[in-house]
């Protein structure tokens, strides 16, 4: 039994991977026990990330939980203070003020939960995610499954000619690949 005076520490935990390895199917798992277990959560995305909802995060199986779209991770910081668990998706969006306020949301005794690409099509640390991984207490990396060879992919591989770093898009412009079919892709691209 915890006392009163027991205040429940904070963390934050990753949970990254490349497209398609179900990143955000484990972020409305884990926000959906909370809910379960009667915590008061709220959850954030990014704004430009409108794919399927402009106020939803939702996965690529359209598994879904409402959030709240922000443009600035600072807006989380508004959050009730009976607030014990805050998801975030697509934490790679967010500028590197991001990881400051998963900080400052787990000093405050939050429990923070945050889903993201770790490496862009480039094969690149993919915004915040390497600074936020380093932060976190648990860090968890899934995966999705090679569409060549069927091994376990960790590339989003982009199918566009597009160079823009962010490009919003499913199964037409991305496919998961494994580091050989990777290396293979890319270098036919050149």
């Amino acid at each position: 039994m915890f006392s009163e005076n027991h205040k429940k520490s904070g963390c934050i935990e990753v949970v990254c991977g490349s497209m398609f390895s179900g990143k955000t199917e484990e972020l409305i798992r884990r926000l959906k026990r909370a809910q379960f277990a009667n915590q008061v959560i709220a959850i954030f995305k990014p704004a430009v990330d409108n794919r399927y909802s402009d106020v939803e995060v939702v996965s690529h199986d359209f598994h879904k939980i409402t959030s709240t779209p922000i443009k600035d991770p600072a807006e989380m910081l508004k959050i009730a203070s009976d607030v014990q668990v805050v998801g975030i998706d697509e934490a790679q969006f967010f500028d590197a003020s991001l990881v400051d306020v998963c900080q400052q949301l787990a000093n405050r005794g939050v429990r923070v939960i945050a889903a993201g690409l770790d490496t862009d099509y480039l094969g690149k640390p993919f915004g915040p995610m390497p600074q936020l991984m380093a932060v976190a207490e648990d860090v968890q990396k899934v995966h999705a499954i090679c569409v060549k060879c069927g091994s376990l992919a960790n590339h989003s591989h982009r199918l566009s000619k597009s160079r823009d770093l962010v490009v919003l898009g499913e199964k037409d412009i991305y496919e998961p690949l494994c580091r050989d079919c990777y290396n293979k892709a890319r270098a036919a691209e050149e």
